[in-house]
């Protein structure tokens, strides 16, 4: 089965779920200027975010990393997480299950 989804048609802010029920967790995140995540974390996640447009200060595990629109960033969901708005932004973002070492 094949399902195509307009993210901008998704409804939820600033977070909407993409495919409901399905693996991986696939989450559009949309972000005024200004607007942030508080610190988070998703246990048993590898993440992927991909920033559609914007620019968003990433902070990851205590350290912030910049990422601008067409970046991709790929990080362990088991660490401290809050994104922060530069710019409206929009991303795309993968919360995969941690595979088995």
């Amino acid at each position: 089965m094949t399902t195509i989804r307009a993210l901008d048609d998704l409804e939820g802010a600033p977070h909407a779920n993409v495919f409901p029920d399905a693996e991986p967790k696939t989450v559009r995140l949309a972000l005024d200027e200004g607007e942030a995540v508080p610190a988070h974390d998703h246990p048993d996640r590898e993440i992927v975010l991909y920033l559609v447009e914007g620019r968003i200060e990433l902070e990851v595990g205590g350290e912030t990393h910049q990422v601008t629109g067409g970046e991709v960033v790929r990080f362990d969901g088991d660490q401290d997480i809050s994104p922060r708005a530069t710019a409206d932004s929009t991303a795309l973002i993968v919360l995969a299950p941690r595979a088995d070492e």
